[in-house]
């Protein structure tokens, strides 16, 4: 079943999420669902607070990424195969030279902005079957886990701008917030009343 993205604006986006444990209800309907949602949306990434719930949960598939004739062909591979489910992360540590890629969220559709983020991260977190897991990730995919992994901590990418940015994007933000937008997916506006 596709569920309404939160729109930018709305307080559970700025909650940082709570722990769940393998008894959470429906746990598997639910991130099927989310997968259902994402692919609906063209997303590579959906996090749980994006569908109004305030819990560590959120997936990434980068498949899309991998038709992109900039990466090599091992890269292409690595970006088709790579679909995981993420419970109860915790980024243990980030490094490298930050670097710029232009950034996108469900949430905030129609703002796209470069973002500076390190390359190579370590992540411990549980799958879909509770096996807790600690990974190290580079590249495309670190940046998607970290853009993801900033929705369960109540940040958005755009937090991560300059404040001259922050204000040049300030009305179309207010737009979003207000439903003053036209997207192809299902959204939940702060505002109940336009709600599409």
């Amino acid at each position: 079943m596709i569920l309404p993205i939160v729109a930018y604006g709305d307080a559970v986006l700025r909650k940082k999420a709570e722990d769940i444990s393998q008894e959470y209800p429906k746990l598997d309907e639910l991130i099927a669902n989310m997968y259902e949602t994402m692919y609906g949306a063209f997303g590579v990434g959906l996090a749980a607070p994006q569908i109004g719930l305030p819990i560590r949960l959120f997936l990434v598939d980068t498949s899309p990424f991998a038709e992109d004739e900039d990466f090599t062909e091992a890269e292409q591979k690595e970006l088709q195969d790579f679909k995981r489910t993420f419970i109860n992360a915790k980024i243990l540590e980030e490094s490298g030279d930050e670097w710029a890629f232009n950034e996108g969220c469900l949430s905030i559709p129609d703002v796209r902005e470069d973002v500076f983020r390190k390359p190579t991260i370590t992540i411990q977190y549980q799958d879909e079957n509770f096996v807790t897991k600690t990974e190290q990730f580079d590249g495309l995919i670190a940046r998607v886990i970290q853009h993801e992994y900033d929705h369960i901590e109540g940040i958005l990418f755009t937090d991560k701008l300059s404040a001259l940015k922050k204000r040049l994007i300030k009305s179309r933000l207010g737009n979003i917030s207000k439903g003053k937008i036209d997207v192809d997916y299902k959204m939940r506006f702060p505002d109940m009343k336009k709600k599409r």
